[in-house]
Order: C-alpha cells, then structure tokens, then sequence
C-alpha cells in the first residue's frame, strides 16, 4: 500500500513532471547543437574537375574549401592532359558539406612500358600478332623477306630498328614484323 501512496505522492508527481521537462529540454538542446555543430543543409556543389591539371584543381577547391586526395594513376588516356583528372568521387553536380575530400584518379604522362616476350621469333604471324595485339602494342607494315619458313616472323621492328625480346616499348607503340615468304 505504501508503494501506491509513493506513487501518486505531490513529491513523486512533481519529479515526474520535473523529468519530462528536462529530458524535452535536453533533446531539443542536443538537436539544435548537432544542426550548428554539424553544418546540417550548409552544402556547396562539387565542380567538375575533369581535364583540369593539379594546380588548378587545387586552387578551385581551395575556393570552395574542399580538399583532394589522389587515389590513384589510371591507364593513360591519351585524349587527356598528362597529370590532369579522369575521373573523381563524388561525382560533379552533388552537394556535400565544406572541407570535405574530393578523391581523384588522374591521367599519367605517357603509356607504360611494356616488355617484348620471349619467343616469338620463328612463330607463326598468326600466334604472334594476337600476342603482340594482346599486350597493347598495334601492328604495323608486314614486310615480306626471301627464307624457307612460310609465314614465321624473322624480325620484329619498330620505327625501323630491330628489336628483340625483352626490350621495353611504349603500349600502343607500332610494330612491323619481317616475315618469311618461304620463297627458298
């Protein structure tokens, strides 16, 4: 009987009261803290960078106050400047909060390098072309030259000088091949 008459108790009812308002109070103070602390519909648009070299980009966004990191080199891209954006997160056009990071991925200055194999010399055109074509490389002019393998590569060229396995070309670079007309 005493817990009831605690209960519905003047001192009970008026702590009660005393809780709710607190705790309303402390929500709506908490609510309003995290919408000035956290900039809440305070954005600036992305802009696109895409084609801008670092510099620019940099100066563009430091105007906005937004910061980059770099995320990585893609496969050059030869319709772009060297060292300039292809491509970034998040994408141009969306709203995010200032000081937020803009990743970039951006056009190296050339294709790499890539390693001729071993062992295509005294292949057929047919084996080696779609390994050359495999690794990047074009194919250029077939130079036909007397010898008795019809069809293998005798040589492998590039701007009219021999090259051999395990030198090291542009990707896209242009080969020509010297191949056996099996005339002897």
């Amino acid at each position: 009987m005493k817990f009831f008459k605690f209960i519905f108790s003047k001192a009970f009812l008026l702590q009660l009261i005393i809780a709710a308002v607190v705790t309303v109070v402390m929500v709506f103070g908490t609510l309003k803290y995290l919408d000035i602390k956290t900039d809440h519909n305070e954005t600036v648009e992305v802009p696109d960078l895409s084609k801008f070299e670092l510099d620019i980009v940099d100066k563009k966004l430091e105007e906005m106050n937004l910061r980059r990191e770099v995320l990585d080199s893609a496969n050059y891209n030869p319709n772009y400047p060297p060292y300039s954006v292809l491509d970034q997160v998040p994408k141009p056009g969306k709203q995010v909060k200032e000081n937020r990071k803009i990743y970039l991925t951006l056009n190296p200055s050339g294709f790499i390098d890539v390693e001729i194999p071993q062992g295509l010399i005294r292949q057929t055109r047919r084996q080696v072309e779609p390994t050359l074509i495999a690794l990047g490389f074009q194919i250029g002019d077939v130079i036909m030259k007397p010898d008795i393998a019809k069809g293998a590569i005798l040589e492998l060229r590039h701007k009219g000088e021999t090259i051999k396995a395990g030198d090291k070309l542009p990707k896209t670079s242009t080969i020509d091949l010297v191949v056996g007309d099996g005339s002897l």
